[in-house]
């Protein structure tokens, strides 16, 4: 008997018993959906953390000032200025692994801009800030060398600045107040969205360093080289273990630290942590797979027993099939190709609905979800296994039946 029989008759001993071959399907539409579901909300979330890796900058270090002890109270990271300018120029000029190396200043204020205020954080930056936290300016221009040297009177501004103090307007070339400084937009900032934190990147100003140190945070730093931390972009492909260690001991010898005394900075290297989150929302995808894979073994339980009950009540049928010439290959296709016709076409419809579910969730939650060509196929895949892993048994017991005792069940 050939394949397009077989196929044929299989067919019509399911669209016989619909209701029982719909609720032995419903197993495999359950498992398929839920597999796509879950792949599609693991690998949301694994999008949402290379997102944050991509926005805060690949392979980044930061360097922050040390803590100061005061009464017996210990201050936190920051508390006491321990690092400079010289020290960042430092490790991006002796440290071959280090690509750039930008110091910064940190403040925060009231920015005024005509009727409209806002509060939010100002950076007072080198021009290796932008490339080590891979940032661009998509309107207007980034600082001139003698901007930087001179002080000037300008500043660049995050989305969310620019959309608060200025909505829909250009903010190019405005005058804008920090702490009464008035500063002159020369450029906007590209969307960077929120951190791992939840902090929004976007809102923040950035201004010459030397317009934050003299102009805008006060005479206190004015004739000090000091300041709040340090970022550091490692080389692509480098080492990051070694270029930590060296960046540690370059310090310690320009701040004439001895052996054995701690460290007056602080070290946080963020690839690190953002590795570990990345690793971790791998997991717990595969995690949500294996879970929801589950029902698809429930639902290669049901084909298989229903595909059991399936042999029993045809046993005369089979005899008779076996006594007017079908081979026991003959039989054993049949019911292997009614086992694999569910889950596909159960597959089919798991596929469909697990697609509507990911988007649904993504419209009613508001939830991230990666729906991937992989993950369609694997569940489709997967389907189709079941059946033939399930289905195998009942249809070897079918094509084992003698015909003469086929025939005398009753």
């Amino acid at each position: 008997m050939n394949f397009a029989a077989t196929l044929r008759i299989a067919l019509l001993a399911l669209r016989i018993n619909k209701m029982r071959s719909a609720l032995t399907m419903l197993g495999i539409i359950i498992g398929v959906a839920a597999v796509i579901i879950m792949i599609a909300v693991g690998g949301g979330a694994q999008a949402r953390v290379e997102e944050q890796i991509r926005s805060l900058g690949s392979n980044i270090i930061i360097v922050m000032s040390g803590s100061m002890t005061s009464g017996g109270a210990r201050g936190g990271a920051g508390s006491q200025p321990t690092i400079s300018e010289d020290d960042g120029y430092a490790i991006g000029r002796e440290i071959e692994e280090i690509q750039a190396a930008a110091p910064t200043l940190r403040g925060s204020g009231q920015v005024v801009a005509g009727n409209a205020n806002w509060s939010t954080t100002f950076y007072g930056i080198t021009p290796d800030y932008l490339e080590v936290r891979e940032w661009a300016v998509v309107e207007g221009r980034g600082f001139e060398q003698a901007e930087m040297n001179g002080a000037g009177k300008v500043v660049l501004i995050g989305q969310t600045v620019a959309k608060n103090l200025f909505g829909e307007a250009s903010p190019l070339d405005q005058v804008i107040r920090v702490r009464k400084v008035p500063l002159t937009v020369i450029g906007v900032l590209d969307r960077k969205g929120q951190s791992m934190t939840g902090q929004d990147q976007d809102d923040i100003l950035l201004m010459p360093i030397a317009t934050a140190r003299k102009r805008v945070l006060g005479s206190a730093l004015a004739k000090s080289r000091s300041v709040g931390s340090i970022m550091v972009k490692v080389n692509q492909g480098a080492d990051m273990a070694s270029a930590d260690a060296r960046m540690r001991e370059l310090l310690r010898q320009r701040h004439r630290l001895q052996p054995g005394q701690d460290d007056d900075f602080f070290v946080r290297n963020l690839s690190e942590i953002l590795q570990a989150q990345e690793a971790s929302s791998k997991v717990m995808a595969l995690l949500l797979a294996a879970v929801a894979s589950v029902s698809l073994l429930v639902g290669g339980i049901g084909i298989m027993n229903i595909m059991l009950v399936s042999v029993t009540e045809r046993t005369r049928e089979i005899g008779l099939r076996m006594a007017v010439g079908a081979r026991a290959n003959d039989i054993l296709t049949q019911f292997l190709v009614e086992a694999v016709t569910l889950s596909l076409i159960g597959g089919v419809i798991g596929i469909m609905l697990g697609i509507g579910g990911s988007m649904l969730i993504a419209q009613l939650a508001g939830w991230r979800t990666e729906l991937s060509a992989g993950s369609i196929v694997l569940a489709a895949g997967f389907a189709g296994a079941v059946g033939i892993f399930f289905g195998y048994y009942p249809a070897k017991k079918a094509s084992r039946l003698l015909p003469i005792e086929a025939l005398r069940y009753e």
